[in-house]
């Protein structure tokens, strides 16, 4: 079989996941997940419509697909702040350490804040005068490699732990991943221009099952009946949930590269586990200023074929200054429409060591 015949056989084979990931049976899930905000995206992805599962050579690949970790060129330092909807705030810290002949190493922390909230009873519904909080976060391990020059894997191992107020659920997980670089499609011919092929699937561990002090109820077994002993020790027994689990598969094209300019084109299809099967599609313009460092444009659309989304459009912005060969400084913004629920803003700082 000559090239064009695996170009062809290889675009009919992707052409095919796509199809079948939309078209997937019905009902969807929809709600049965707990720990939703390991949905939640981090970094430049945020501006290409989630569409990042097959980009390579940041520390936010920690989140979408940790195969990317492997392709980094400098150990980088991410932190990350992104206001949600409803006044829930999300924060993202992590480094990520290159290690010559060993791999990447990650180490990576996600917050996600409900803010404070009055505490109300059916007697007081206005309120007791207590409050009480909500808390969601993730710790990350991550190490990735490139066992030859065009094919990586990663791996995250997770802990997540959800707090309402003394009432909390824990559950260990993990992502695992896979990119591969080939020299299809490539204007230049050199496989670092061609299509890159990503996939990984995010989440995938225990079960989550709340517990806690605020559970906790006295119960009178004979209500009816006088003379018993009324306050019987008595505890609510919650269900345990799934984790969202997602796979991804997705491809990166640079149908233009002319010197220093880059523009890239990326495809993603999601499968959940609590959701109807979508499509995100991003693109991407960056050149490299000699002397200065790297200008980014991006934009793109989240959850495409998706019943009933909120999801829209996403723009954003990014810029990297080099100070010398070795040190550099990375500014990045996103923004997402969600329909109803508003628009949303990221901001990411990152160190380039």
């Amino acid at each position: 079989m000559n090239k064009n015949h695996h170009r062809i056989a290889y675009v009919v084979l992707i052409t095919g996941i796509f199809i079948g990931s939309v078209w997937a049976q019905q009902p969807y899930r929809v709600g049965t997940t707990a720990a939703t905000f390991l949905e939640i995206g981090i970094g430049e992805g945020n501006a290409l419509g989630d569409a990042y599962v097959a980009m390579t050579g940041d520390l936010s690949s920690v989140y979408w697909n940790p195969a990317g970790l492997a392709f980094m060129e400098k150990s980088e330092a991410l932190f990350m702040h992104q206001p949600w909807i409803v006044d829930i705030n999300t924060a993202f810290a992590g480094v990520g350490l290159v290690l010559p002949n060993i791999g990447t190493l990650g180490l990576s922390v996600f917050h996600t804040g409900y803010g404070e909230m009055k505490v109300t009873t059916v007697a007081k519904p206005r309120g007791t005068g207590e409050m009480f909080s909500a808390n969601d976060m993730v710790i990350s391990l991550s190490y990735s490699r490139r066992l030859v020059q065009w094919f990586s894997f990663g791996v995250n191992a997770k802990y997540v732990s959800s707090q309402i107020w003394h009432t909390t659920a824990n559950a260990l997980a993990l992502d695992l991943g896979v990119i591969v670089k080939t020299n299809f499609f490539s204007p230049t011919g050199q496989r670092e221009d061609g299509m890159n092929i990503g996939m990984s699937i995010s989440n995938y561990g225990t079960r989550m099952k709340y517990d806690g002090m605020d559970l906790l109820r006295p119960i009178d077994i004979l209500p009816n009946e006088a003379g018993n002993y009324k306050d019987v020790p008595g505890q609510f027994k919650t269900s345990e949930y799934e984790l969202p689990l997602i796979f991804r598969v997705g491809v990166a094209l640079h149908p233009i590269v002319i010197g220093s300019h880059r523009v890239t084109l990326l495809v993603d299809a999601l499968h959940p586990n609590n959701n109807s099967e979508s499509i995100n599609v991003g693109a991407q313009y960056s050149v490299r200023m000699p002397g200065f460092g790297d200008f980014y444009i991006r934009s793109g659309y989240k959850a495409l074929f998706m019943d009933e989304s909120e999801y829209g459009p996403t723009f954003g912005s990014g810029l990297v200054f080099w100070m010398g060969s070795q040190m550099g400084i990375k500014f990045d913004y996103a923004f997402k429409s969600i329909g109803i629920l508003g628009n949303i803003h990221s901001y990411g700082f990152s160190f380039l060591f």
